[in-house]
């Protein structure tokens, strides 16, 4: 006991201190007091642009802003990398408490006869046109732009518009509505500067040193600077006329300031964020609701089955007879026949052991995500955690996809192995391959880069293909699995569907379906066969009638096959009908359950008596 409390004591300090990766908090200190712990410089970094109206991100490069003159880019992880995450440094550097007011960053100029110019001032009316968002980042946290919406309520977006655009009608279009002076039309207004506050946690009662940052907000604002020498943030909006026929200064200024926040904890200073957005709030109701729905539909689902089976049941326990007893009805009809290996078994053991492997990847990364490893300060986390958990879980898929095959008793092992290992992802790397050479052609920073890609192959063929050859090898060496039924030699026959039951009819129909099938024409028996206890033939639809069961048998023998036949028994219509043998039609009742037989055999052809008929055939064995 005195070892394990000594350990305990031990690991207490370790564990309060321990931080996930790229989640350790750092600390800020006024110039001229920083220590290694502690440093007084904030750099803000700018992220991709990207846009609703638009499916194609942009780097921040992309645009004629202002770029930092030692631009450096952080590491970034397979999952920033896939998202298309470009994550680089900018001009705008802070001092920690020191306050700056209109302060210049730089002075972008535009002349309408450099064809350049020309095209970067159109590329940045484009991004304003279809609202491309800035995406900032101070101290791993988001910069975000709040503002007030509807019933007092203050939304918080990480990311604000480039600028806005009036249309040539005057429609004011995004954020123009903020500022009732952004009314002129056809004409474009670049937020050219920007507000920033910076709140920060003093340390005070707290053990680290300095203070920390819990907030960092900004607010979008357009002037027009006329004196780049004598700044003063004030005045008309910056107007950038939709015909470019003079020069043009775009000048880009910032004011920053700080305030002290002791109320917000750094561990939760991501809170305000996701508790301003509407859409990330969870909808209880819904999730009840759907839940209820669900389980009311599955009770009802579950008391029909019971009583079904529950019926079944009954009839079976009041069988008396051996003879009875040879007849099957119910679920016992199908029964032989459930576990019957598919046409398709290949494919079906390929996506099951693909399926698994995919199912085994979403829990673990759920439940990775449920205990804060994958926090969203961890920037590509979720996405990595998942391609690696693919990329290591393909024994799963190999070991099922194998077993299952063996199961269908499939021979092609080898193709087997071949198609778990290739087929689904070589489908997705084709288009995400292709995907990516559209975005690469367009420019857009969603393209991955062709190292990355062949670190992806390099990982798929490396790692996860031979992981799915090993358990592939345990699953064909396990017994196949054994199945609680035998299966007939011998499978059901199952009548021939009509268009509308087939899949694609079924699926524009809406999965409307119709399982009757009436077919008009005449009976011809020719084509009628009673082998090994099955029944082939046609039945043609002319003029329904009263449903009148049949079985047709030779003499002395007992009834093979059945025949649901509705009709009318009239007149002797000659040679139309031509039974092959010598057969006698029995009817044997009307509404399917078990009645007393009528024999119809005073005549030597009883089938001949079928005037017109409106049947269905049901063969199967008795």
């Amino acid at each position: 006991m005195r070892l394990l409390a000594a350990a305990l004591l031990l690991v207490a300090p370790l564990g309060a201190a321990f931080y996930l990766p790229g989640l350790a908090p750092v600390s800020f200190c006024e110039e001229g007091e920083e220590t290694e712990s502690c440093k007084s410089l904030i750099e803000l970094f700018v992220n991709r642009l990207d846009s609703v109206e638009s499916v194609l991100p942009y780097e921040y490069d992309a645009f004629d802003f202002c770029q930092d003159k030692e631009e450096k880019r952080p590491s970034e992880n397979l999952g920033q990398v896939l998202f298309g995450e470009r994550i680089a440094s900018s001009p705008y550097k802070f001092t920690f408490k020191k306050q700056e007011t209109c302060k210049k960053v730089c002075t972008r100029s535009y002349d309408p006869g450099n064809s350049a110019d020309k095209n970067k001032l159109a590329f940045l009316k484009k991004g304003m046109q279809l609202n491309y968002q800035h995406h900032w980042i101070i101290d791993n946290m988001p910069v975000t732009w709040c503002y007030d919406v509807e019933d007092g309520q203050k939304y918080c977006n990480p990311g604000f518009p480039i600028g806005c655009f009036v249309t040539p009608d005057g429609r004011v279009k995004d954020a123009c509505v903020i500022n009732s002076e952004f009314n002129k039309k056809n004409t474009f207004y670049l937020f050219n500067h920007i507000d920033i506050t910076i709140m920060y946690h003093s340390g005070k009662d707290e053990n680290w040193p300095g203070a920390r940052l819990v907030m960092a907000r900004l607010r979008p604002q357009s002037y027009k600077h006329v004196d780049e020498n004598n700044l003063s943030c004030e005045g008309p909006p910056m107007e950038i006329p939709g015909e470019f026929n003079s020069k043009l200064n775009l000048v880009y200024t910032y004011s920053v300031t700080f305030e002290e926040k002791n109320s917000i904890k750094w561990a939760s200073r991501w809170d305000y964020i996701l508790e301003s957005m509407p859409h990330t709030n969870i909808q209880w109701f819904s999730i009840m609701n759907s839940l209820v729905i669900v389980l009311f539909l599955s009770g009802m689902v579950a008391m029909i089955i019971l009583r079904t089976l529950h019926k079944d049941i009954a009839r079976y326990n009041q069988i008396d007879s051996s003879e009875d007893a040879q007849e099957e009805f119910g679920w016992k009809l199908v029964h032989g026949d459930v576990f019957r290996p598919p046409r398709k078994g290949m494919l079906l053991s390929v996506f099951l052991g693909q399926g698994t492997q995919i199912f085994i990847m979403t829990f673990i990364t759920l439940f990775l995500a449920c205990l804060g490893f994958l926090s969203p300060a961890n920037r590509g986390a979720l996405m990595t955690c998942a391609v690696v958990l693919w990329v290591l879980l393909g024994t799963p898929a190999g070991y099922v996809s194998a077993r299952m095959y063996k199961t269908f008793r499939g021979e092609k092992w080898k193709t087997n192995v071949l198609l778990t290992a290739l087929l689904c992802p070589g489908i997705v790397f084709a288009d995400f391959f292709i995907m990516n050479l559209i975005l690469w052609v367009k420019g857009s920073s969603a393209a991955i880069p062709f190292g990355t890609l062949v670190a992806i192959l390099a990982m798929w063929f490396g790692i996860s293909v031979p992981l799915t050859f090993v358990g592939a090898y345990f699953g064909f060496k396990e017994k196949p699995i054994e199945h609680p039924v035998r299966t007939n030699q011998i499978p059901r026959q199952i009548p021939e569907q009509s268009f509308f039951t087939k899949p694609l009819p079924g699926i524009i129909m809406g999965g409307l379906s119709n399982s009757d099938r009436n077919i008009k024409g005449s009976v011809n028996t020719s084509s009628m066969a009673v082998t090994q206890g099955i029944t082939k033939g046609i039945i043609m639809n002319k003029n329904p009638g009263p449903e009148l069961p049949m079985i047709l048998a030779k003499p002395d023998e007992k009834p093979r096959a059945r025949l649901i036949v509705q009709g009318t028994v009239g007149r002797d219509l000659g040679n139309q009908i031509q039974p092959r043998g010598e057969m006698d039609a029995v009817p044997v009742g009307v509404s399917g359950v078990a009645c007393q037989h009528q024999s119809m055999a005073q005549k030597p052809n009883p089938a001949s008596q079928l005037e017109s008929v409106n049947a269905t055939m049901f063969p199967g064995i008795f």
